[in-house]
């Protein structure tokens, strides 16, 4: 996400500061008004997150969505399920030929899990002004950007050993072989995988309404 802190935000105060003592109504020293209804289609992401067999057992899967839900992230889609063999050797396949594939396999097909698409809306909205003072608009958000990489970094180290405290797995994981979840790890990556394990149909798609209580003043 972009937003105005640190020296940008330094930069938007000193500038209204100069223009209220010019007694000019609004920022004179930024650009032209630049506001766009939605983002380019390559920043409009979506990625695919599992939460693991291990994590409904022990009743963490209203803790791993609050995690997304706080952040902002939309919920596209989701559905509990029992992965069978066929579709875990799709979403595994560049692990099938390792020795440890075997009890990864046993792991994620002991019991049920969740399957869910997380994403933003794609939409850039612009600032409101500041108390008044009507303002050029910007400083922009982009919703639908960095999607993959934010998640995997809320979801930390595969190794929860390595995992630092605040992710899922640090805060969640006892073991590197029952890591509670997976996050698809690149955009290329999340549009295969959401393809295994959702039809075209399941992926929701519907307006959020919640950007200018996010973004607003």
């Amino acid at each position: 996400q972009l937003r105005p802190t640190g020296p940008a935000m330094g930069s938007l105060g000193r500038c209204l500061a100069r223009s209220l003592l010019r007694g000019q109504p609004g920022l004179s020293c930024l650009p032209e008004p630049r506001c766009y209804g939605s983002a380019p289609p390559e920043l409009q992401e979506k990625t695919l997150v599992l939460v693991k067999p291990d994590a409904v057992q022990r009743r963490l899967v209203g803790n791993v969505i609050q995690r997304f839900e706080r952040r902002g992230f939309k919920l596209v889609a989701m559905k509990l399920l029992q992965a069978d063999q066929g579709l875990l050797d799709k979403h595994y396949q560049q692990l099938r030929q390792k020795p440890f594939y075997p009890a990864l396999l046993a792991y994620m097909t002991s019991g049920p899990l969740v399957a869910m698409v997380r994403g933003r809306d794609g939409r850039l909205g612009c600032p409101k002004g500041i108390q008044g003072v009507q303002m050029s608009p910007v400083l922009q958000v982009w919703e639908g950007y960095n999607v993959v990489r934010s998640t995997r970094t809320m979801v930390g180290d595969t190794n929860s050993a390595m995992a630092a405290a605040g992710t899922i797995r640090g805060d969640f994981s006892m073991h590197v072989s029952r890591n509670v979840v997976h996050a698809s790890d690149s955009v290329e990556t999340a549009q295969r995988e959401i393809g295994f394990w959702f039809q075209r149909d399941e992926l929701v798609v519907w307006e959020s309404g919640d950007q200018d209580y996010t973004y607003g003043p």
